[in-house]
Order: C-alpha cells, then sequence, then structure tokens
C-alpha cells in the first residue's frame, strides 16, 4: 500500500506516568525495514473559554521542558478511554474555576506526529459562570484575561507560544468572523 507503514516489532523502552516510549520495527512500502521511536500518549483536551466581552481566559504556568513560563488556553491530559468532552469540562473548572453553557468542537490536532501519538481535542467554551478553581496538587497557575484581537496579535508575534493555543484562537477568530 502506498505511503503506509506496517508494524513488524516492538519493544517497550519505558513505561512512566505520563508517557510510554517504545522502539518499533516498520516495514516500508518497499519491502525494507526501519526503526521507529514512539511516544505513546492518552491525548488531551484543551478550552478556548471565551468571555460575553471577547476576553479569552488563559493560564500561565511553568513548563518544565522549556524551563518558562508559557501563556496557554486550559488544558488537560485525558485518561485512556476517557471522553474528550467530558475532559473539557473538568479542566476548565479546575484550572479556571468556570463552567460554560455552550462548548463547540473544534477539531482535533496532531501536535508532534513525527513520533508521539497524542491527540488534542480543541473546544471553544462560552456563557462563562465563574466559581473555585480545584486545582491538582501539584499544579500551580495564574489565570488572565486577554481581548481576542489582543491574542490574535500575540499569536501572530510569537508572544504565543504553545501550538494548541495557536490554533485555538486563530480558529476561533476565523470562526467568528464568518458569523
Amino acid at each position: 500500500m502506498h505511503l503506509y507503514e506496517k508494524q513488524k516489532d516492538s519493544t517497550l523502552i519505558f513505561d512512566g506516568r505520563i508517557i510510554e516510549v517504545r522502539e518499533d520495527t516498520a516495514e516500508l512500502e518497499d519491502g525494507s525495514l526501519a526503526k521507529r521511536e514512539v511516544v505513546k500518549h492518552s491525548g488531551g483536551v484543551c478550552v478556548l473559554p471565551l468571555t460575553e466581552d471577547n476576553e479569552i481566559l488563559f493560564v500561565r504556568q511553568f513548563r518544565y521542558p522549556h524551563s518558562k513560563v508559557l501563556l496557554e488556553i486550559p488544558a488537560g491530559k485525558l485518561n485512556y478511554g476517557e471522553d474528550h468532552y467530558a475532559c473539557g469540562l473538568r479542566e476548565l473548572k479546575e484550572e479556571t474555576g468556570c463552567t460554560a453553557e455552550e462548548y463547540s468542537y473544534l477539531g482535533c490536532l496532531y501536535p508532534t506526529p513525527a513520533y508521539c501519538s497524542e491527540v488534542i481535542h480543541m473546544y471553544l467554551a462560552k456563557g462563562l459562570t465563574s466559581g473555585e478553581q480545584k486545582l491538582d496538587e501539584d499544579e500551580f497557575l495564574e489565570v488572565e484575561k486577554i481581548p481576542l484581537e489582543k491574542a490574535v496579535e500575540m499569536v501572530m508575534n510569537n508572544e504565543i507560544e504553545d501550538a494548541k493555543t495557536q490554533l485555538a484562537i486563530l480558529k476561533v477568530k476565523v470562526l467568528l468572523s464568518q458569523k
């Protein structure tokens, strides 16, 4: 089959709390074999909470692999088999304290398809009601409101570096401009 690779063998290299790393042997379309390193991840969800004043609720949090604080929309890891909509409701409440009257599915993205199985599902949340955050015990973050138009500028100026956040902002901007 053209452009298709078939797994012939797989060896577990690391089995962690968040990821699993495997080294696979894949058969290529010409019959030759190649090694593939694969990070297995249960996936995630992100929610772009939009206020009635067209402000986005962001979270600022330290991201250890990059040794810096990033500005992101609320997001979290799916448990294996968990419904991404339910996960989105939970993560919005945990990280911002908010619930929403209306959720719109924005699609999914593959953040690093060359070596990672992670799929992130994106939602727009509107009709927000504030409440109390319920952060995980190892989670520290700040919530910040930024107008949608300003957030688009920030994406274009590379002031928002997180891919899921960039994509969700630009998708919401296009969707709202079509109404």
